[in-house]
């Protein structure tokens, strides 16, 4: 066996990675599936001037490495200045740089126990300690959250807001009045990812100036970019700044940029997909209800499912749907792991999720 030379850290880390991928599915099973209703993309796509706007850049250039026009137009958009908002690889790439900038060996790190596994993968890759708090009624809990940071002096702690896997969100005026609790020198890792699709009011209303809080959002969600990984970050200019010490400078491709661009100044095709993710949330919905399991209300462009049993039967109930031919995923720890969850997909795709759960019910149960 060859002997590389790993830190003592690498060596510790299981060879997992936070989620298998479609493709991967694909391989193993050997056939396409009919519907991609697991990894919360928006089928949807982008605005037609951004893949226009791609189609027209120019490839032989590298991007700009400071993202010069898409961060003074998001600026623009967010009401506060360039130097309070650094672009990234998603809101993934992002979560990596801050927790190398924030987290050593050992440091301590709080997250809800079932929330977005991406984010605890940074924090083991870097060394840090993880603390995780349970849900509360399938929502994260703010209260708990910040308790927990207090008692083990964390430097970081993650909150989604709307949540995934679960869809749920807060009102905006929680989480601000909950920054009261929240300890010194604990930095807020708010992920706004899904927030476009989410109720008027759940945008966190913090000053871009609130050295407490960092805001993650993205093009991969509502805007329909996911292939392109485009993420930036809202906060304090000298917490963003920081980024340029660890960042990859030519990590955004130039064509990228130009999408996202283009897909931020169409905010009439915008509002039309968030229209249209409003109603495939409620297709899936009617078609929990008519299965007799209860979808809980949703934020997000998915829709988590209560299989109405405990983690085994929803995971048959998913296995059956992946056999179906249908790409679906379920949170990973209990309770939230009673569920099953689906994207919101076209109408084709939630005609073919209408046929297979009924199949999948009665296969998990047998």
């Amino acid at each position: 066996m060859t002997d590389f030379r790993f830190t003592a850290l690498a060596q510790s880390l299981p060879s997992t990675v936070p989620f298998v991928g479609p493709e991967t599915q694909e391989r193993a099973q050997g056939r396409a599936f009919d519907a991609r209703l697991g990894a919360n993309e928006n089928v949807f796509g982008p605005s037609p001037k951004a893949v226009q706007a791609m189609a027209e850049t120019v490839q032989w250039m590298y991007g700009d490495p400071e993202s010069y026009d898409l961060r003074h137009a998001l600026a623009k958009h967010h009401g506060c200045t360039a130097n309070h908002i650094v672009v990234g690889e998603g809101i993934d790439g992002l979560l990596g740089y801050l927790v190398r900038l924030f987290v050593a060996d050992g440091d301590a790190v709080v997250t809800s126990d079932g929330a977005y596994p991406t984010f605890n993968y940074h924090v083991a890759g870097f060394g840090g300690t993880l603390h995780k708090v349970p849900y509360l009624d399938d929502h994260e809990d703010p209260t708990a959250l910040f308790r927990k940071a207090a008692e083990t002096c964390a430097r970081l702690v993650y909150l989604a807001n709307p949540d995934n896997p679960m869809g749920t969100w807060h009102k905006g005026e929680t989480l601000t009045a909950a920054l009261d609790t929240l300890p010194a020198n604990c930095l807020l890792v708010l992920d706004e990812a899904y927030v476009e699709t989410a109720p008027e009011g759940t945008a966190a209303q913090v000053n871009p100036d609130d050295p407490r809080v960092i805001r993650m959002r993205t093009f991969s969600k509502a805007y329909g970019m996911a292939g392109a990984r485009v993420g930036y970050a809202i906060g304090h200019p000298e917490l963003i700044a920081s980024f340029n010490k660890v960042r990859n400078h030519f990590g955004m491709n130039r064509a990228a940029q130009a999408g996202a661009l283009a897909a931020l100044q169409d905010q009439t095709y915008l509002s039309e997909t968030v229209a249209r993710i409003s109603d495939a949330r409620d297709q899936i919905t009617k078609i929990s209800r008519k299965n007799g399991l209860t979808a809980i209300p949703s934020a997000t462009n998915f829709v988590a499912i209560d299989c109405g049993q405990d983690a085994a039967f929803a995971q048959r109930v998913l296995a059956a749907l992946i056999k179906e031919g249908l790409f679906v995923r379920m949170p990973f720890v209990a309770p939230q792991n009673r569920c099953i969850r689906i994207s919101c997909g076209t109408s084709d795709d939630l005609a073919l999720f209408g046929v297979a759960l009924p199949k999948a019910l009665k296969d998990a149960a047998e």
